[in-house]
């Protein structure tokens, strides 16, 4: 168990430093969702959120229960397309960016 303690600070750490690395678990999430893998979109969206203690940030600007969005990206959780689309916006919002989808098959 260790290892996974490790892991998630690890990634804490360098998402709190490198604004690239925090852009970059969004940008994953997206593709992992376009590419019809669920599963780990939602845990690099939840690794973000996370990392950057913006879990009560995205409900407040979604104006939903913190508890919610944490189940709704939890292994179990099943958000509609709309809600998982939300959440990934406001967090393009945090870090001021846009995301631009291209070469979808």
């Amino acid at each position: 168990m260790r290892l996974a303690k490790d892991f998630q600070d690890t990634v804490r750490a360098r998402a709190k430093e490198e604004k690239v690395f925090r852009e970059a678990l969004i940008v994953e999430a997206a593709n992992a969702l376009f590419q019809g893998d669920v599963l780990t979109g939602k845990s690099l969206i939840k690794d973000y959120l996370n990392a950057t203690d913006a879990f009560s940030s995205v409900a407040a600007e979604l104006g939903k229960d913190e508890k919610s969005i944490r189940r709704m990206l939890g292994p179990r959780g099943n958000p509609t397309l709309t809600n998982y689309m939300n959440i990934i916006k406001t967090c393009l919002g945090f870090e001021q960016m846009k995301l631009t989808v291209s070469g979808c098959r």
